[in-house]
């Protein structure tokens, strides 16, 4: 992915973590809270196979789309 469309990427992944913030249910291994932002990406890498950085640009759309679904769904 190019530089610019990771750039969007992150801003968007940022947004989600924000939606997030303090809605994850709590987890014995995170005693201290949930990282929004890390569970995003680690969303975003399961579903896809590879960090959000090493999509192919056409995949954008997809991307974006799969992130307005985790704020749905999670949020």
């Amino acid at each position: 992915m190019n530089e610019e469309n990771r750039k969007y990427i992150w801003k968007y992944i940022q947004k989600t973590g924000d939606h997030l913030l303090n809605k994850l249910p709590e987890h014995p291994n995170h005693p201290n809270g949930r990282n929004p932002y890390a569970h995003v990406a680690l969303k975003v890498k399961t579903k896809f196979g590879k960090s959000y950085k090493d999509l192919p640009d056409y995949d954008l759309d997809i991307i974006i789309h799969y992130l307005e679904l985790i704020k749905k769904e999670e949020g």
